[in-house]
């Protein structure tokens, strides 16, 4: 049986499907509050639904073979970073001796941002030395570099650790719902009604020398590729370590567009506005997922190319009037 935390959000109700398709047992741990977010489970076989304060005593009485542990605030925007850190770091502390303490299995969600502006590069090396280097740009990042961290310390320090243990560190992923991330839904789910409805694709201008407007790069990956991933390292339990999980090839805003355009069955139309004052110091122009170390642990499978991820997410989900896994 597998837990999930953050079950009900984007990833994690994606997994959620597909263990069950495949006959895992699941259970997921979320809050599901007063919008839609239940329609990301309705779908699914699940064991139980736990509510995050009942979290301890229910993994005393049901204990898992795993835990995939994906809840978090993921806002890249937000600001209580109290609430951030005791969400995203002692939440996942606790998890992780829990794990530690039971013999069972621990992967986490880590992310992308943890590499700030990237100017350091995208290498996934999970050593106490590399990680100091890094400099995430937000409170988000913040919290997940802690966490990363944290647990090279106790890797280094020879605590005891879960009998297997993987961070994953996320890159720019889209696919079926998401629909409950507002704002922080990827760019494919927010401009699809643009360009359904034959409208130009908004997009916002540069203001780095280096990059012309539309030409921010970004390593946008697939969930049915992050599902993929998480699933084979269950089948692997002797698999340790912090993994990058992005597709390896950064692609441009303007070549998202033009996808999603040709998925719509619609002329590419692009329109340039200006970037808000309040993002452009800690922008992101250029993301790209070093995926060596996952490939040498073994993984071989091909990752989805941005026009055959869109076309499947348009085409199975945001073109249907049931948009749902």
């Amino acid at each position: 049986m597998i837990l999930i935390t953050g079950g009900a959000g984007f990833i994690g109700s994606n997994l959620a499907a597909v263990m069950g398709q495949r006959g895992l047992q699941v259970a997921v741990c979320d809050r599901l509050r007063e919008n839609d977010k239940w329609r990301n489970l309705a779908k699914a076989d699940l064991l139980d639904i736990v509510e995050p304060e009942s979290l301890t005593g229910w993994l005393e009485t049901r204990q898992p073979d795993a835990i995939v542990h994906l809840g978090a605030i993921s806002s890249t925007t937000a600001t209580d970073a109290d609430l951030v850190f005791d969400v995203n770091v002692n939440l996942s502390t606790l998890l992780w001796h829990w794990c530690a303490r039971n013999v069972v299995r621990f992967i986490y969600a880590s992310s992308a941002a943890t590499y700030g502006a990237g100017d350091r590069g995208f290498d996934d090396d999970g050593s106490m030395g590399a990680l100091a280097k890094l400099k995430p740009l937000n409170a988000y990042g913040w919290s997940k570099h802690f966490f990363d961290r944290r647990v090279a310390r106790l890797v280094a320090a020879g605590e005891k650790a879960p009998p297997q243990w993987v961070g994953l560190k996320f890159f720019n992923v889209y696919g079926p719902n998401e629909y409950h991330k507002g704002p922080m839904q990827s760019v494919v789910a927010q401009k699809y009604p643009l360009a359904a409805s034959g409208r130009p694709v908004t997009l916002f201008s540069s203001h780095h020398p280096d990059y012309p407007d539309g030409g921010q790069l970004r390593d946008f990956v697939y969930v049915d590729d992050c599902v993929e991933v998480i699933l084979w390292l269950l089948e692997q339990p002797k698999i340790n370590g912090l993994f990058n999980l992005g597709t390896g090839k950064a692609r441009s805003f303007a070549d998202l567009a033009h996808a999603l355009a040709v998925a719509a069955g619609v002329t590419p139309k692009i329109e340039f506005i200006p970037m808000p004052e309040t993002i452009r110091p800690n922008y992101q122009y250029f993301t790209e997922a070093r995926m060596d170390r996952l490939r040498a642990a073994g993984y071989s499978r091909a990752f989805t190319s941005l026009e055959v991820g869109v076309g499947q997410y348009v085409e199975n989900y945001l073109s249907r009037p049931d948009r749902y896994r």
